[in-house]
């Protein structure tokens, strides 16, 4: 539909005379034709005449009556007329408005799908959260969010890889194994654990694993170990991280063991969730500072050699204030540690040398403020800042009964995800962290989500295909095979289908706004009005009651809408419901 008219559209501005090429190109890139909002309208409209007026030295409207004439001369449409300050509306001829329920029936799961991103790569990186504990419902709006804009932009045509970043050289997981060690020998410790240490009980399960495991024994004086630490807990655990470090040989082997439970359960759990990975990538393997050949420290001397990065009080620091930073930012410490932001700093260099077009970092809201400093030190690596699409996730809110759950991992009484899928379903989770603009807020009601009626979105979305599944069965037991055309709504003898027909045009762009934005919520946002649009025909016709031509029409229109709701729930990750 819209092809054909852009085709003439095009051909239209090519006709004015002493107008420079650029100048078409510039209205030809910023016009936008679209499916109407309301069949009164016809099925496509243009804005091109408001577009083009500066550009054409014209008003609105006199170039809306040229085009009305010159699309009309083409007799390609059923009909043209220009509205309002300057649109064109244009009504389809018959065959082409019903043969998008064609295109529909034949590509099947295809339908949709497009070679817009063709020949660009994409990485994602989504989650990371720190590998110390099961993820909680904070972490799934971020693991529901990177998924879905994965599958919408490979059915766009990009190459997508989705990564995950595991935090595992810093101060969180030195915690992690001391609350590991603690639990390990509670009783030779006499009770003994850290203020400021993980308390969860999966701290308790690692331990008691390891222990099942390993012989051990405190080799180390247990009075030099826990006494005389400090008062202030960021400090006391600190101290004993160091004084274990010195002292306990067997540290080496409880870390990695901690670590690589909690890694299991997380990707057990984002299994359960849909939501896989290409590559798990390490922090850890960046290397260490000290070691030249390691990739930390060849993205340091690359800045410091380019004086893009400078020494100051035997401090090394990056210029971030000329991004936009309120503060240059250190990334060697005056006592030779590398920082957090330094691993960053490599492992962003990494990413734009393994050769991505574009790199795609979903992280949480309270990361605002990191951006402008990785975006300097990208530039300062001497890359395009505009290669990172930093996309900002606002922590849900998880409500059961009128209360909202707890999320902390560090006091051990939280909902994790694992609990949220075990409630409700992988595939209701995902469609509530869905549901809203990622950036806004979200109030994620559990009950709500668990309801069998229209308030529940989810359910009328997923009602809509079960109640066609079921008339498609009724159907074939009364006939041997599906029809294959939709000769009555051709003929313009049966309408009642127009709206649905209208509605699904809508789809292949709904899917490419949603690419281009990276706003999966626009899909549900369409799923929704659509379902609703199919619930109304369906209350207010009696399908197989019809002439049998009427019937084979309608079955065959329904069919399409079946794939049209099946294709959208899936680039969500979810499946469509046969049967409620």
């Amino acid at each position: 539909m819209i092809d054909k008219l852009n085709e003439e559209i095009n051909k239209f501005l090519s006709s004015f005379e002493n107008i420079e090429e650029e100048k078409i190109n510039q209205i030809q890139k910023k016009f936008s034709t679209s499916i109407t909002d309301d069949l009164n309208k016809g099925h496509v409209t243009t804005n091109v005449s408001m577009i083009a007026a500066s550009n054409l030295k014209k008003s609105p409207k006199d170039i809306a009556t040229a085009l009305v004439e010159w699309l009309e001369k083409t007799k390609k449409f059923e009909k043209v007329e220009s509205a309002g300050p300057g649109f064109i509306n244009i009504t389809l001829k018959r065959s082409d408005f019903v043969s998008t329920i064609n295109k529909i029936n034949q590509k099947s799961q295809k339908f949709g799908e497009s070679d817009y991103g063709k020949g660009k790569s994409v990485q994602i990186e989504f989650v990371s959260a720190n590998p110390t504990g099961p993820l909680h419902v904070g972490h799934g709006r971020g693991a529901a969010y990177g998924d879905a804009i994965g599958r919408i932009l490979s059915s766009s045509g990009y190459k997508v890889q989705k990564e995950y970043y595991i935090n595992d050289a810093g101060r969180q997981i030195d915690i992690l194994t001391a609350s590991v060690f603690a639990r390990i020998f509670s009783d030779e410790l006499n009770g003994f654990f850290p203020k400021n240490a993980y308390k969860g009980s999966y701290i308790s399960e690692i331990a008691l694993a390891f222990k099942n495991k390993n012989n051990l024994k405190l080799d180390i004086d247990k009075t030099s170990l826990i006494e005389n630490l400090p008062i202030d807990e960021e400090k006391e655990i600190d101290e004993l991280i160091l004084r274990l470090k010195e002292n306990y040989g067997a540290w080496t082997d409880i870390k990695a063991f901690a670590l690589d439970e909690v890694l299991k359960t997380i990707r057990t759990d984002l299994e359960s969730f849909d939501v896989t990975f290409d590559k798990w990538y390490s922090e850890s393997s960046l290397g260490d500072i000290s070691d030249k050949k390691s990739k930390i420290k060849k993205a340091i001397d690359y800045l410091i050699k380019n004086k893009l990065a400078y020494e100051d009080n035997g401090a090394v620091w990056l210029d971030t204030s000329k991004s936009g930073d309120d503060k240059n930012r250190v990334l060697i410490r005056d006592d030779g540690r590398a920082t957090y932001f330094a691993s960053d700093v490599a492992y962003h260099k990494d990413k734009i040398d393994r050769g991505f077009d574009k790199l795609i970092n979903v992280w949480g809201a309270d990361h605002h403020g990191y951006i402008k400093r990785i975006e300097a030190s990208i530039e300062g690596l001497g890359f395009d800042k505009e290669k990172l699409d930093v996309q900002l996730v606002q922590f849900a809110n998880l409500f059961k009964d009128g209360k909202k759950v707890k999320m902390s991992t560090r006091s051990g009484d939280f909902y994790s995800l694992a609990d949220l899928i075990n409630e409700i379903g992988t595939d209701a989770a995902r469609f509530y962290y869905l549901s809203k603009q990622a950036d806004q807020h979200l109030d994620f009601d559990l009950d709500l989500a668990q309801a069998d009626n229209k308030e529940n979105i989810f359910y009328y979305i997923q009602y809509a295909h079960a109640r066609i599944c079921s008339l498609l069965e009724k159907y074939n037991k009364s006939f041997s095979s599906m029809p294959e055309d939709a000769t009555a709504i051709s003929n313009n003898t049966y309408t009642n289908c127009d709206k649905l027909i209208h509605e699904m045009s809508k789809y292949p762009h709904i899917v490419l706004r949603a690419a281009n934005a990276l706003q999966p919520h626009l899909i549900i946002y369409y799923l929704k009005d659509f379902a609703q649009s199919f619930h109304s025909f369906y209350n207010d016709n009696k399908v197989l009651t019809e002439s049998k031509e009427n019937t084979d029409s309608i079955v065959y229109c329904l069919y399409a809408v079946k794939i049209i709701i099946a294709n959208g729930l899936k680039l969500l990750g979810i499946k469509p419901i046969e049967k409620m």
